[in-house]
């Protein structure tokens, strides 16, 4: 079974001129000449994504999309119709907005959030702006200090609006974050805090101790590179240590208190310096 707008291992039944065709139980689809790896032969198995060309025939790629059926992902709308948007996903034809699947009219040359879907009508992947109904925090699948995954959704009053592991909703408190976001960026997350009423805070990174092993490992390998010392201390300016570390200067306070008793950095009154082992 081939699953279109997915990638699927598939095996190569022929080679010919055009290209190799893959095994698909008919007649096979084909994947390009310029997308066959050298040295492929008949019987060899390939990972490829499949997709509908511009005359609805099913066909392979080794080319890697912006997104997969499922994906949530921010794209560039290349081209407009009476019908709806094109959207540049990554590969030889472009991916289609449906007017109906529309929150308003996509303009050429701007950035949208869309879904990727197959279109039960035609059988081919699409997109659409309307995600809301595909997240829900009735029944969550996750739980307090899980890492995840976030999208970042839009902006609110107090903060930005994240997508978690495409399936819930939660938010990021403008006063932690420290460093810059976009809608459609995918960041690295953690559930902070979920609420009665189903509300989900999230931070960004990693949670707990693993979160401050990877910036304790960051700092010494910074000392390293200054020659043992750094002109940085729980009092330098928050947004100092960010641009230079990295991180906010809770986690940064938090590491290098970690560090010191550790005995692997000295505390001096202009910044830290690296104890020689």
């Amino acid at each position: 079974m081939v699953n279109v707008g997915q990638y699927n291992r598939l095996i190569v039944k022929r080679i010919k001129d055009a290209g190799a065709y893959l095994d698909d139980g008919a007649e096979g689809i084909l994947l390009p000449k310029r997308f066959v790896p050298r040295g492929t032969r008949a019987g060899d198995e390939l990972t490829v994504f499949v997709y509908h060309d511009g005359e609805d025939r099913l066909i392979a790629t080794t080319q890697h999309p912006t997104a997969v059926v499922g994906d949530i992902a921010l794209m560039k709308v290349v081209g407009t119709s009476a019908h709806g948007a094109f959207l540049d996903w990554g590969l030889m034809k472009d991916l289609f907005v449906p007017k109906s699947k529309q929150i308003s009219a996509m303009r050429l040359g701007g950035e949208y959030l869309v879904h990727v879907y197959i279109d039960e009508q035609t059988g081919r992947a699409a997109a659409s702006q309307y995600i809301e109904h595909l997240l829900s925090n009735d029944e969550l699948t996750v739980k307090e200090k899980d890492e995840v995954e976030l999208i970042i959704y839009r902006q609110t009053d107090l903060g930005w609006s994240v997508i978690i592991n495409k399936k819930h909703i939660g938010l990021l408190y403008f006063n932690e974050v420290f460093q810059p976001l976009n809608i459609g960026d995918k960041v690295t997350g953690y559930i902070k805090t979920i609420r009665e009423d189903g509300k989900i805070d999230v931070g960004l990174g990693k949670q707990g101790y693993q979160r401050v092993e990877d910036e304790a490992h960051k700092i010494l390998r910074l000392l390293d590179d200054n020659n043992g010392y750094l002109p940085y201390h729980d009092k330098s300016d928050p947004e100092a240590i960010y641009n230079f570390f990295g991180m906010s200067k809770k986690a940064f306070k938090m590491t290098i208190g970690k560090l010191y008793k550790e005995k692997k950095i000295e505390l001096t009154q202009t910044g830290i310096k690296a104890v020689e082992s």
